[in-house]
């Protein structure tokens, strides 16, 4: 059997978006339906990580930072097909030690069922969770087709006012 070389870059040109989008859209549980306008936008404003197997893409990670104080980890996942083979860690491994990652305040994140992946890389629950506030709609996908414009953000919707 050949064994390809993996390998993570953070070049964005790379990304296979389609991949990307087909899985957050169809086989996750955080974006499901997630339009591929929103994905492309996302990795345009993210600092991305993905994982090849060769020249084929088998993972994903997003990072929203402001490189100096604060990040986001999002839509991290591996490929079924790779899964069980260390990768994931290894991905964290690498955002972990990104130059423009190092010594941040603050990291957050949102998992329903990886907690020891990541509490390998010093995540916790919230020490104070009532401190934290967040808005949902998690009909935001359904609401609006493809090719409709992104609305106007919850925090600038005011009764009687227009944004």
């Amino acid at each position: 059997m050949e064994t390809r070389p993996l390998s993570i870059s953070t070049e964005p040109s790379r990304i296979d978006r389609s991949l990307v989008h087909e899985f957050l859209s169809a086989r996750s549980y955080w974006a499901a339906g997630i339009p591929r306008d929103v994905v492309d936008r996302s990795i345009e404003g993210a600092l991305c990580f993905a994982v090849y197997d060769g020249d084929a893409q088998v993972g994903f990670a997003r990072v929203i930072t402001d490189r100096a104080t604060f990040a986001y980890l999002a839509d991290v996942f591996v490929l079924e097909s790779h899964r069980g083979r260390g990768i994931a860690t290894w991905l964290m491994e690498v955002i972990a030690g990104h130059p423009e990652l190092r010594n941040l305040r603050r990291w957050i994140l949102m998992t329903r069922d990886a907690h020891g992946l990541y509490a390998k890389f010093g995540f916790r629950p919230i020490e104070k969770p009532g401190n934290c506030m967040e808005i949902v709609d998690r009909e935001v996908y359904r609401r609006r087709p493809a090719s409709e414009s992104p609305s106007p953000p919850p925090l600038a919707r005011r009764e009687g006012k227009d944004p």
